[in-house]
């Protein structure tokens, strides 16, 4: 589990194909890895990693065909700047939401707007995640911990102080950027437990608002 709370910009410095997927090396800049051993956790723009090998100065990763597939790792290459966040221990603050490291999918850039000292960015969902963000819950976008301040459709809007501008890489966000989004942990198994005991039969893929008015939640 994680926290959002990013603790240092990183930066791709290999990504090696190996046995039909790839093996990933991070360098981690200022990142403490005094207390990080081989197994353990760490986000990578929001995707949880574990580390195979811990050559000094970053970490060694496998990322497997299913994260490339479901992630913007796939768009990384070589010196590309990564947002970085070691695993929560139990003495760790909880500054943002609780994280998983497990992205729900990959969101595009839409508009960059100056707003006084702040950079507003307006960003589009998948459409199937729309319906999990909510105006002021949190968002995680590429592994860092938001407040969404207003929604239309899929498309949510960010305002990004400066002090997160220079501790993520969301300074060098522009229009046409893929995003690794992680919706509320909350809303994905609320959704589950809606369903009730129709959640163990296969055609149980989601809420539909046919099934919310049928059990009370929306009028008929």
């Amino acid at each position: 589990m994680f926290t959002g709370i990013i603790e240092a910009i990183g930066s791709i410095r290999a990504l090696t194909p190996k046995g039909g997927d790839v093996r990933l090396y991070v360098q981690t800049g200022k990142l403490d890895l005094g207390d990080v051993k081989l197994g353990d956790s760490i986000a990578v723009n929001g995707v949880c990693l574990t580390a195979v090998e811990l050559p000094g100065d970053g970490f060694w990763a496998d990322v497997s065909r299913e994260t490339l597939s479901h992630t913007a790792l796939a768009g990384l290459k070589s010196g590309s700047p990564v947002n970085l966040e070691k695993a929560l221990t139990p003495t760790s603050r909880l500054g943002g939401h609780l994280v998983s490291g497990h992205v729900d999918g990959v969101g595009e850039v839409v508009s960059r707007e100056e707003n006084a000292r702040a950079v507003q960015f307006r960003i589009r969902a998948p459409r199937e995640l729309a319906k999990y963000i909510a105006l002021k819950g949190s968002i995680t976008v590429d592994g860092t911990s938001l407040t969404v301040n207003a929604v239309n459709g899929a498309e949510f809007e960010l305002t990004i102080v400066p002090h997160t501008l220079a501790e993520t890489i969301m300074a060098d966000y522009r229009p046409g950027r893929q995003v690794n989004l992680e919706v509320d942990l909350l809303a994905r198994y609320i959704e589950r437990l809606l369903l009730g005991d129709k959640a163990a039969e296969p055609a149980a893929s989601g809420i539909s608002e046919s099934f919310l008015a049928e059990h009370g939640y929306l009028n008929k």
